[in-house]
């Protein structure tokens, strides 16, 4: 999926940096130019945050967790999937169909990165 990127994280459609999360053009010294588009929207930052501290999780647990839709927490899942952030497996519990989410160790390792320039965003580091 690819879209227009923003420095400023409002689009939701996806990276154009060639899949590597980063923002288009990120060539600055600013650290913001270091934030990953793909984990910047709130919805995806919330979904990595909660995998982050699990081994997978459940969807429905997952969707009330974060308080959004069933298709919204879809349409953010195929964007970190593509993105190689999040696996998706997918069964059967008895005659229902049921979705397990895990991060990635790419995806760990990018949020971790995101969050590391958080903190020297609040913090004042260069």
């Amino acid at each position: 999926m690819s879209g227009t990127n923003r420095t400023n994280g409002a689009d939701e459609t996806g990276p154009t940096s060639g899949g590597t999360g980063r923002a288009a053009g990120g060539t600055g010294s600013h650290p913001r130019h270091d934030l990953d588009d793909v984990i910047h929207a709130p919805v995806r930052l919330s979904i990595m945050a909660a995998l982050s501290v699990t081994d997978k999780a459940e969807f429905r647990f997952l969707r009330d967790t974060i308080e959004i839709s069933d298709s919204l927490l879809s349409k953010h899942i195929v964007t970190l999937e593509e993105a190689g952030y999040v696996h998706v497996e997918k069964a059967f519990v008895g005659k229902r169909p049921r979705t397990w989410l895990a991060i990635t160790d790419e995806g760990r390792r990018a949020f971790h990165d995101y969050v590391s320039v958080l903190r020297r965003l609040t913090e004042g580091s260069p």
